[in-house]
């Protein structure tokens, strides 16, 4: 899931190198911390929060077909 999502960030950021993905699991399931530089995160959470409820709903998804729950959290 972190690749699938480091694939989508990297190409949508204009600083792809600052871009940091960390998984933590607990008992509700995955959670994602998603960092990009401060110019950039207005791109990832789009116009009224888009681009960042697509990026849940890709990753609810992908989640779903693995049977587990994952959050993501922009920070």
């Amino acid at each position: 899931m972190k690749d699938l999502l480091e694939y989508i960030i990297k190409a949508i950021v204009a600083e792809p190198d600052a871009v940091k993905i960390t998984e933590e699991t607990s008992e509700e399931g995955l959670l994602i911390k998603l960092e990009v530089a401060p110019d950039d995160k207005g791109r990832v959470i789009g116009r009224q929060g888009r681009v960042a409820q697509a990026l849940r709903t890709l990753l609810r998804v992908k989640a779903a077909k693995q049977d587990t729950r994952v959050r993501l959290e922009i920070v």
